[in-house]
């Protein structure tokens, strides 16, 4: 039946949710497609939420989250009136893009990156502007700044980039900002900001306090282990935080996520030592594919990328039947996350599988 809406919304592809792990006889199967942490939420954090959330699901949640507001807010330094909350990280980057951008308006971002972009940008009516990556999978700042126009309002730089984990340095990020108009908004997206142990990475929260410009998108789902209670928050400069709220879905952060937040800031040692693990589990990954021969971008964050161009589909099946589901791709590669240790034994056996029968690989791989 047809029936009125904006065409531009026809050629949207919807978001595609990490496939779940295949039913495979004589294996234990695993979702490795979403990135999520193979870890359950920090110790405390279920009991919390039971003992001072769910009791009264019958009322609306305190919609600024000012508890929370207060504790991220002397977390990083700033005042109350610089933080945002939202439904994970994606929705305040769509508050962001919602209050800057509509019709004619354009915004840059790096392609590929994270998926959500593109549905995000045309929803609000701009349009879009991808910079495709550099050839090792990482953003090309030249042609970001060569792609700001007169009709840009947001540029969004993704660190580490998603899907192909790799980073943006500070010296890229304030070339990047130096070139760019004070008054032009400048996203760094740092979801998996806790992973990313290069020692030259730009840091948002950094570049802020020096550039008003800059806003900051940071999440509790990936290190944190939230990632079924949905959300993140944003860090940045009063007035356009007080913009965002205005465009903000009102009472979207559950009371039950802002109490896990808060309990999950209580038990920053063993997130430490949880990001530890997986980091450490990420280099033995990385150094049994390269003990392989595969030629991968460095990882900074809870998965990795294997450039594998046309040969993606071919190898996403022999993933699956051996029960494990990958996020795929097409004609371009797969993204892997660090999962158990079980999972990524077998990662290791596929990918081993793959060399010997001489799977074509993009000239990135090679």
């Amino acid at each position: 039946m047809y029936y009125r809406h904006r065409p531009s919304i026809d050629a949207l592809p919807g978001y595609r949710q990490g496939s779940p792990a295949p039913a495979v006889p004589g294996f234990t199967s695993y979702k490795i497609s979403s990135n999520e942490n193979p870890y359950p939420p920090l110790p405390g954090v279920i009991q919390t939420v039971s003992e001072q959330a769910l009791s009264h699901l019958n009322r609306y949640p305190d919609m600024h989250g000012t508890r929370l507001v207060e504790r991220l807010a002397q977390l990083h330094g700033v005042d109350p009136a610089c933080i945002q909350l939202g439904c994970g990280s994606t929705e305040v980057i769509t508050q962001l893009v919602d209050l800057v951008a509509g019709h004619g308006d354009q915004v840059v971002y790096p392609w590929r990156s994270f998926e959500a972009y593109p549905i995000i940008v045309t929803s609000a009516g701009a349009t879009g502007v991808p910079v495709p990556l550099d050839t090792e999978g990482r953003h090309d700042i030249e042609a970001m700044i060569a792609a700001v126009n007169d009709r840009t309002r947001l540029v969004i730089v993704n660190n580490p980039n998603n899907p192909t984990a790799t980073n943006v340095d500070r010296d890229q990020a304030e070339r990047l900002l130096q070139a760019l108009p004070a008054d032009l908004p400048v996203l760094f997206d740092e979801a998996y900001i806790q992973f990313n142990d290069d020692p030259d990475r730009a840091d948002g929260l950094s570049l802020m306090r020096e550039h008003p410009n800059v806003i900051v998108a940071r999440t509790f789902s990936k290190a944190y282990g939230l990632a079924g209670l949905r959300i993140g928050y944003a860090v940045a400069a009063e007035p356009i935080i007080a913009g965002m709220n205005k465009v903000a879905l009102p009472f979207g952060v559950t009371d039950a996520a802002q109490t896990a937040a808060m309990a999950s800031l209580d038990a920053q040692d063993r997130l430490a030592e949880r990001v530890q693990a997986l980091k450490q589990e990420r280099a033995r990954i990385l150094a049994g594919l390269q003990e392989q021969g595969w030629k991968i971008p460095e990882p900074r964050a809870n998965y990795y990328w294997l450039p594998l161009g046309q040969a993606a589909a071919q190898a996403d099946q022999h993933f699956r039947d051996a029960g494990l589901s990958v996020r795929t791709f097409p004609g371009e590669g797969i993204r892997i996350t660090v999962g158990e240790r079980e999972a990524n034994d077998r990662v290791l056996e596929v990918c081993a599988d793959l060399r010997r029968q001489g799977l074509p690989q993009d000239p990135i791989a090679d």
